[in-house]
């Protein structure tokens, strides 16, 4: 069967540029194949003859780059047949292709917009049931001699190549976002990006889409929340990404985000592959000098804008094309918001991570007034004037968006003579508050209890770890939430974080965290119920087998420390091991304090000391531990463990897999705690386990430790009668 496929690249590539589709030429190559093949109903398209004709040496490189274009059709199976003179492509490609080929045509599609090649379908031999078909833009066989005989295709259809205009789209978000606040919307982020980029859809492909705003700026925007209210405004470059809008900085001001639009589309509209429709998005007049010189370059202006705060002479200006922002986002009044505050969801959980917001700002700063005041009401300028004290928001009127839209959501409460009050059964408040009291509070106590000058960073994110009361849905769950809530009460002025210098080494700045004294706090459980965990525990006079029943974690972590300690120390002769190395070796059996508690109860109970050492690779001390080798509970640490190594040289004597069952046969008078002891040993090297056998493990004959018990063994034996 004789097929063939003729594509006319000049004719296409001219259409699809004047038309501004962006074509990817080894896609149009590869799909034009594939489908011929499969409308001539071929089993490969190998069996398929392809021809590619153009003027190569015109023909301009497209998205695939510096590649020729000849070399792209040459790559997906063509014939490049080169046609320097277009008015006789066809009697060429006759001559070529079909004059001296016997073989009768069965199928014969011609991928062209005009009528140059439509002469070929006169001409080329053919068989009685063959097929001419013709794939263009417009029927331009209709009225021909052909319009019966050539079945003709639309290529948007075969192809997926949508006809529409490139469209470019940049975004006053600062603009749109406090406009609509102005006129009683508010502003959900999620619906309002959606709409953003069904909109922009609308008019065509969208090759660029920018949103511009001082991002990160506390303050600089109205309160931007989800669909459940919850505020976002740290989240909305993120969000604004996923839905393919890039997130553009500038300054806080009116004029700032005017100019960099205003260069942009100067610049992007000046390019050869510009945009044909630009869209933007804001209401100010100063983009009047932009609009006409998108005009001058033939470009169509579309203009996204909110009723009410728009120009005049924009939406006077007959060469715009103006749509409002709330007509195609369903956004929702402030009014309307308030109802549905007012309605509980019994039953529900919110698992979603409660994490600092604009909202977090408005509770805090009316606790410190209302406490300071003694009042549990407040006059709303009181409140903005503190939120703009603190830098929760640059002006009076983002304060009185911030305190309107409060009371919308329902955090707020509003009273008569222009008062308001704290909703203290809101969810946000009470997970605001409980997380507060319980960081301050932690900082309270250490810095009463340990008769500290400030509590070091990392020591406050672990201390909260361990914190019970915050064990609830979208709360505490990483270092970063943590740090994000200290970071919190440090920016509305409840904490005080330093960078003090390190005492060992005054080149090393740490930070630390202390409480503000100006802060007026109501705290009753400061006084009252001092938390066990920062609390120094009493640990003189406790045995080991004691410890095991009050705190089974920290006795595990005192076996851990001690065999690790011992191991260190007799191995590179040193008195003391660095405290440091020796909780990071540890750490991943940490669980919240147990490493300092087993520290602190070797100390106690004269097991131990912590001190400042001269460290031989630094001229500055280092903090270590030492052992008190002769110490009672050092000393039934390193036997139990020296033991339980003797257990491992006997199976690997006599070539027994080790694991706990072998264990168990050798020594079931002992109660052993395998799981811990083959824990200590995988993390001190002594043993490691078999790649592909649970359970099972190899020893490290040669380690240190390993060997100096063997040699122990050796010389015990020797010295018996018997030997």
């Amino acid at each position: 069967m004789a097929a063939y496929l003729i594509v006319d690249v000049d004719d296409l590539m001219e259409h699809f540029g004047g038309h501004g589709i962006s074509i990817d030429l080894q896609e149009l190559a590869v799909g034009l194949r594939g489908g011929a093949a499969l409308a001539a109903g071929l089993v490969s398209a190998e069996q398929l003859k392809a021809v590619a004709a153009a003027n190569w040496q015109t023909q301009p490189a497209g998205r695939s780059g510096s590649i020729e274009p000849e070399y792209v059709f040459k790559a997906a199976g063509y014939d490049t047949f080169d046609i320097p003179r277009r008015k006789n492509l066809a009697d060429a490609l006759f001559v070529n292709y079909f004059s001296y080929d016997p073989e009768p045509v069965d199928e014969l599609i011609l991928a062209t917009t005009d009528t140059e090649l439509i002469p070929l379908a006169r001409r080329v031999k053919t068989t009685r049931n063959a097929r001419i078909r013709m794939w263009g833009v417009e029927n331009v066989l209709e009225g021909t001699e052909f319009a019966d005989s050539v079945m003709f295709q639309p290529l948007s259809t075969l192809l997926g190549i949508q006809q529409t205009k490139n469209v470019a789209v940049y975004i006053d978000f600062e603009n749109i976002a406090i406009s609509l606040n102005e006129q009683g919307y508010t502003v959900n982020l999620d619906m309002l990006v959606d709409s953003f980029a069904r909109q922009a859809k609308a008019h065509g492909a969208v090759i660029k889409s920018a949103a511009y705003a001082p991002w990160g700026q506390r303050g600089t925007l109205p309160p931007l929340v989800d669909s459940n209210g919850r505020e976002v405004a740290d989240e909305a470059q993120s969000r604004l990404m996923m839905a393919n809008i890039d997130p553009m900085y500038n300054l806080p001001g009116k004029n700032s985000a005017d100019m960099r639009i205003a260069k942009d589309i100067i610049t992007d509209s000046s390019h050869d592959d510009a945009a044909d429709i630009y869209i933007i998005a804001s209401g100010d007049r100063d983009f009047k000098d932009v609009i006409n010189t998108l005009g001058r370059r033939s470009k169509q202006v579309i203009l996204w804008a909110v009723r009410g705060s728009t120009s005049r002479q924009l939406e006077n200006n007959p060469n715009i094309t103006i749509e409002y922002v709330e007509d195609f986002t369903d956004l929702k009044t402030h009014q309307s918001l308030a109802a549905a505050a007012t309605e509980e969801h019994e039953g529900e959980v919110d698992t979603t991570a409660f994490t600092p917001s604009q909202w977090s700002s408005v509770i805090l700063q009316f606790d410190y007034l209302a406490n300071l005041r003694g009042t549990n009401t407040l006059r709303r300028d009181q409140l903005i004037e503190r939120l703009m004290d603190v830098g929760a928001v640059i002006s009076r009127p983002r304060g009185e968006d911030l305190v309107k839209q409060a009371i919308a959501v329902g955090i707020l409460r509003q009273l008569p003579r222009g008062k308001v009050m704290i909703n203290e059964d809101y969810s946000v408040v009470e997970k605001t508050r409980l997380i507060r009291d319980r960081i301050v509070l932690r900082v309270l106590n250490t810095l009463n209890v340990r008769r500290w000058e400030y509590v070091n960073y990392g020591f406050l994110l672990k201390g909260l770890t361990m914190d019970k009361d915050l064990d609830l849905p979208g709360l505490n769950y990483s270092d970063q939430w943590r740090s994000d809530w200290i970071d919190c009460l440090v920016r509305e002025q409840i904490l005080l974080r330093e960078l003090v210098p390190h005492r060992h080494n005054p080149d090393d700045l740490v930070p630390v965290i202390k409480m503000r004294t100006e802060y007026p706090l109501k705290m009753t459980e400061t006084e009252d119920e001092p938390e066990t965990e920062t609390v120094e525990e009493n640990w003189s006079g406790i045995t080991l087998d004691d410890l095991e029943q009050m705190d089974t974690e920290t006795a595990d972590m005192v076996r851990r420390v001690v065999v690790s300690v011992e191991q260190f120390t007799s191995f590179r002769g040193f008195d003391w091991c660095p405290l440091g190395s020796l909780h990071k070796r540890l750490r991943a059996n940490d669980r919240g304090m147990s490493f300092q508690r087993a520290v602190e109860y070797l100390i106690e109970n004269g097991s131990a000391t912590v001190d400042e050492y001269p460290n031989p690779q630094s001229e500055y001390y280092t903090k270590g531990i030492s052992l008190e080798m002769d110490a009672p509970i050092v000393r039934a640490i390193i036997d139990d463990r020296d033991a339980f190594v003797r257990l491992l040289l006997q199976l690997y004597e006599r070539s027994i897999p080790i694991s706990g069952q072998s264990i168990r046969m050798l020594d079931g008078n002992i109660d052993w705690d395998l799981d811990l002891w083959f824990s200590v040993m995988e993390t001190e090297n002594v043993l490691n386990a078999v790649p592909g056998r649970a359970g099972q493990y190899s020893l490290f004959r040669t380690h240190h430790t390993v060997t100096l018990v063997a040699e122990a063994m050796r010389v015990e034996r020797m010295g018996r009668p018997d030997k």
